[in-house]
């Protein structure tokens, strides 16, 4: 559905192209871990993505999930060595719009879907 569409290779791109921003040491200015911010900010653009298209079915609504799944274990991948540290401010806004560009990609997918 999207991990196999261009969109999926580009935000993969785009997240290593700005990965640096996530090696930078100190203490983080939020109160929550990059891997935290990155899980509720993902959940809740898929939360949104799926009451907005009140027409997904059931099966379309658990094929998003194995998607994001599927996003959310690379993501860990990459991040896996920074994960539990706290994000800093410019890591936070980057994981939320990370989060928008995966929304986006499902809604793109979502409206070939109901085509």
């Amino acid at each position: 559905m999207v991990t196999d569409k261009p969109g999926y290779e580009h935000l993969i791109q785009f997240l290593t192209e700005h990965l640096s921003l996530f090696e930078q040491t100190g203490t983080g200015d939020a109160d929550k871990t990059i891997g935290e911010l990155l899980e509720e900010s993902i959940a809740e653009q898929i939360i949104r993505l799926c009451t907005q298209h009140t027409e997904l079915e059931v099966n379309h609504r658990s094929m998003i999930i194995r998607e994001v799944d599927g996003i959310m274990y690379d993501f860990q991948e990459v991040l896996s060595s920074v994960l539990n540290k706290k994000a800093t401010r410019q890591q936070a806004e980057l994981i939320n719009e990370i989060s928008l560009l995966i929304k986006n990609l499902f809604d793109t997918a979502v409206a070939d879907l109901m085509d």
